[in-house]
């Protein structure tokens, strides 16, 4: 799938290199993958094929690293990864706890590799994607004096997602690996405070960085009139912590007073959550063709296109989003935004303006809030205009490279 972490990750590379600097991105576990040009590394650091089998069978993990480096590269870790990767409570949970021993732990010799090969990178900073690769952290410090950051990116989402003891082990091993950065990267006041909070550190550790597209391959702008009938959307994963049965409920009652509207939603859609798309298009069988699932768009081009057939988009989230680019690509293409207020959107519509928010689990109050966008053209239309604008001047890279310069040069 598209990951945002990695999307957003791969972005940062490219505005530091036009800023000057001299950037590795180096995929952990699986080679990314982006729809835009991308810039990780053809190596690939704590292999996932060897991270499972290593934290499976002792066997495996004496055997000589002669018989095993194969695994880890791109194509092989691609095609071995292709139909699927397990989601199993247990096995993930092992599997995590094993990466976050460390030098302790089954993956000792490719933390050492790791350092090894950064080693020759000489890097001045080094920035951990998430606080749950940490394990790696004493083995570089071995090899390499860089000022060590992570950036959290809804580390959080994954770990409650664990069942128990696995969840608890893993907080509480997370917390003393995370004590040993020099610093953390977010790119919300919410989020900050709230990773504070879970991994108990001091607020002032915490470095803000905006959240960034590259809005010059957002070619949408705001639409002066409705389409005929308007289109709502949605883009995100499918799944239910992403909300979009709560859409689908919202359309369905918003149908009872507004009859001519079409729900359009995009989005990767994994093996395991074929069931509850199944279960969102019962929901939406009052609104019978009017409601359309399209899949997962193959390419940057498909997405912008997608983007801009909508007159508003929404992606109601149960949980507490940390990031949002999909709220960020849509006023990009000047279509308004409605989203629940709470994680980072309170933030995102205040920096741009581009849409409402609703009270969280107030399904009446986003069915409200999507008839105003549709009925009221002024509103939509300045909300449209100042979300274009706001991107533009506060989510592109002259503000993330800004930024940077600070953070990095600290």
């Amino acid at each position: 799938m598209f990951c945002g972490s990695c999307l957003h990750d791969n972005t940062w590379a490219r505005v530091l290199q036009q800023a000057g600097y001299e950037v590795s991105l180096v995929p952990a576990y699986t080679p990314i993958r982006v729809d835009e040009e991308n810039l990780s590394s053809s190596r690939v650091v704590f292999g996932g094929v060897n991270v499972y089998l290593n934290s499976r069978w002792k066997w495996w993990r004496a055997l000589p690293a002669s018989l095993k480096t194969w695994l880890d590269h791109p194509r092989v870790i691609g095609g071995l990864t292709r139909w699927g990767l397990s989601t199993e409570a247990r096995e993930l949970g092992e599997i995590t706890l094993a990466m976050l021993d460390g030098e302790n732990g089954p993956n000792r010799a490719a933390g050492e590799d790791l350092a090894h090969y950064f080693a020759t990178l000489r890097p001045d900073v080094v920035l951990f994607t998430n606080a749950l690769l940490s394990g790696g952290l004493r083995a570089l410090r071995k090899t390499s004096s860089a000022r060590m950051l992570c950036i959290l990116q809804g580390d959080d989402i994954f770990l409650e997602g664990l069942s128990e003891p696995y969840k608890s082990q893993i907080l509480q091993r997370m917390r003393e690996r995370a004590a040993e950065f020099d610093g953390f990267v977010v790119h919300s006041r919410y989020y900050r405070d709230f990773m504070a909070d879970y991994l108990r550190l001091p607020r002032e550790r915490f470095h803000l960085i905006p959240l960034t597209i590259d809005c010059s391959k957002h070619d949408g702008q705001p639409r002066p009139t409705l389409q005929n009938p308007p289109v709502i959307g949605y883009f995100a994963r499918v799944c239910e912590e992403k909300g979009l049965h709560r859409l689908v409920e919202a359309a369905v009652k918003l149908r009872r007073q507004r009859p001519q509207f079409k729900v359009l939603a995009a989005g990767y859609l994994a093996p395991e959550r074929r069931p509850y798309l199944e279960s969102v298009k019962m929901l939406a069988q009052p609104l019978g063709n009017d409601f359309q699932y399209l899949g997962s768009p193959e390419t940057h081009a498909d997405k912008v296109a997608f983007l801009k057939s909508l007159d508003v988009l929404s992606v109601p989230t149960v949980y507490h989003e940390p990031k949002g680019l999909y709220a960020l690509e849509a006023m990009a293409n000047g279509v308004p935004v409605i989203l629940p207020s709470h994680g980072a959107f309170p933030e995102l519509i205040e920096s741009t303006g581009g849409g409402l928010l609703f009270p969280s689990n107030d399904l009446d109050a986003l069915v409200d809030g999507l008839d105003r966008l549709l009925t009221d053209d002024a509103l939509r239309r300045g909300a449209a205009e100042s979300g274009w604008q706001g991107v533009r001047k506060l989510h592109d890279f002259a503000a993330l490279a800004t930024a940077s310069d600070v953070l990095l040069r600290r």
